[in-house]
């Protein structure tokens, strides 16, 4: 497998220290790293920003690192617009379509996208088939700029690993794969193993970071005790510092054979704070584990 570093790990988001994209690139190589995924949105690679003279320099700038632009990562959410006469999915679909095209330039062969939210009183099947098709034009636009769509697995549909290939099956496209993690279908009590050697062979990356449950309770002063709260809190940690069994997920994608990118993210809050000294030890941390347990 080969290493990539998310770039909205430097993002300035979560009280996290921030940096441009080309600092984050010269900091992605200093700190051992194969490659890197790009956030198609600001501060990062967003369509607005960027032209053909400004992928060009950044181009120059991976290059110069010896890096890789592996992944742009597309943020959707394929739920419709609460005004029907506002044409959100259509500029998801252009989104997407500018982030496929900006990321073939720099050498990307995938972009990553969420399905979608549900919220109540929305019919499960409607959204399913909602979801197939928005995908699968994404799917056309992004393939002609040679670009692969990867679904990961975080939004509300298709979210088990199950449901997850039935609509891979579904949207029916050569260019169409997973961005499988192991985070979701840990707090969701999946096996992990039998995921991940199920998801393998139609995943092309996977984006991994750890975490920590904190449980939660309210108090209830007329019973002089506490309640469960549920769902727990989870709080990032150094990796394999956490719950998630990533032996036994990497374990299930490798026999499954997947061979592809394995990327490594800050996109919550993490133990010790944001300052970029801490960043840097947890995106160090990442490459020392999967080295020492011979994963890349």
């Amino acid at each position: 497998m080969q290493l990539g570093l998310f770039s909205i790990s430097y993002g300035g988001l979560w009280g996290q220290a921030a940096l441009d994209l080309h600092a984050f690139v010269r900091r992605a190589a200093t700190l051992g790293y194969d490659a890197v995924m790009l956030a198609g949105k600001r501060p990062h690679l967003s369509p607005l920003d960027f032209n053909a003279d400004t992928v060009t320099a950044l181009r120059d700038e991976l290059q110069t690192a010896c890096l890789k632009c592996a992944v742009v990562a597309a943020y959707t959410d394929l739920t419709p617009a609460n005004a029907a006469e506002v044409p959100a999915l259509e500029m998801q679909i252009a989104y997407v379509e500018s982030l496929a095209r900006i990321g073939a330039r720099l050498g990307a062969t995938v972009v990553r996208v969420f399905t979608a939210y549900e919220a109540p009183g929305q019919n499960p099947h409607a959204n399913w088939q909602r979801v197939v098709g928005v995908l699968r034009e994404m799917c056309d636009r992004a393939g002609a700029h040679g670009v692969t769509v990867a679904i990961q697995n975080h939004h509300d549909v298709g979210l088990h690993t199950t449901a997850l290939l039935e609509l891979l099956s579904d949207i029916n496209r050569a260019n169409c794969k997973l961005g499988f993690d192991a985070w979701s279908p840990a707090l969701r009590g999946e096996d992990l193993y039998e995921a991940a050697k199920l998801a393998a062979p139609h995943t092309a990356i996977t984006t991994n970071a750890d975490y920590i449950r904190l449980p939660r309770y309210r108090y209830r002063p007329e019973l002089v005790n506490y309640e469960p709260a549920t769902p727990e809190l989870v709080r990032a940690v150094p990796f394999g510092t956490g719950f998630i069994d990533y032996a036994r997920f990497f374990r299930g994608l490798y026999d499954g054979g997947f061979d592809g990118l394995a990327t490594f993210e800050m996109c919550s809050p993490v133990r010790g704070g944001g300052a970029i000294e801490n960043l840097d030890e947890y995106a160090r941390t990442y490459v020392r584990w999967m080295r020492e347990r011979g994963f890349c």
